[in-house]
């Protein structure tokens, strides 16, 4: 009965927000800001994971230049697979939590190599959305955001990712509650982003966090998104 339950009220809460919110009017008056992001061509899903693996807590620019040192110091994955943890660490410093993401990185492959005899995640592409998000939050360490932004980014899925700025911007816009898990945030969302503009919403909204609903002294004066934000109509 919980379960069903919960099913009922979440369908009950989209419908609210979707009335409330029109989530295509959302996209439309941040493209009209922002412009209308595409993504580019689809990439190595399990590159791409450790890439966003390595992304955690640093700059692009530095995330860049760790996973070009990993790929450089390691031939292939293989190869990092067999290497020791503190090699990994060594190779990664530049990015931050070292240490951390070298253990991550070691246990994805481990098991990787385990389960399916090979260091790939081609299999993903085929899969439906929801079965792919599934599989890949099976691997120890891997939470909702890095699994939905190597769906979205690699493999093109309609998989929406939040980050802290998306979280900040859905919050004060009364999206989201203040108290929600990551996993029950992204499941949300993936029901209310339109079809199509899973991107260019991840994207444009991180702009928006950047650029205007910043954490401290928002411009709401400012914003595309007034008219739909309970937190700036307060301000204005």
């Amino acid at each position: 009965m919980a379960a069903k339950s919960d099913i009922v009220n979440r369908a009950v809460l989209i419908e609210k927000i979707r009335e409330e919110k029109p989530f295509h009017y959302i996209v439309q008056n941040l493209e009209s800001t922002f412009g209308d992001p595409k993504l580019s061509s689809k990439s190595d899903a399990l590159a791409m994971l450790i890439n966003i693996i390595l992304s955690q807590a640093t700059s692009d620019a530095n995330s860049d230049r760790t996973f070009r040192n990993l790929r450089e110091r390691f031939a292939n994955w293989e190869a990092v697979l067999a290497a020791d943890e503190k090699d990994i660490a060594d190779a990664i410093r530049l990015g931050g939590l070292a240490n951390q993401k070298a253990k991550v990185i070691k246990d994805l492959l481990r098991q990787l190599k385990e389960t399916s005899g090979k260091l790939s995640l081609k299999r993903i592409e085929k899969m439906p959305d929801e079965a792919a998000r599934n599989y890949l939050q099976t691997f120890h360490g891997i939470g909702p955001k890095t699994v939905a932004c190597t769906l979205l980014f690699a493999c093109h899925k309609e998989v929406f990712p939040l980050d802290t700025h998306i979280f900040r911007v859905l919050k004060r816009m009364g999206i989201l509650p203040e108290k929600i898990t990551d996993t029950k945030a992204h499941r949300l969302l993936d029901a209310l982003v339109p079809t199509g503009k899973f991107y260019s919403l991840h994207v444009n909204l991180i702009r928006l966090g950047r650029q205007i609903c910043r954490p401290r002294e928002p411009l709401c004066e400012r914003c595309p998104l007034i008219e739909y934000c309970d937190y700036g109509l307060t301000r204005i």
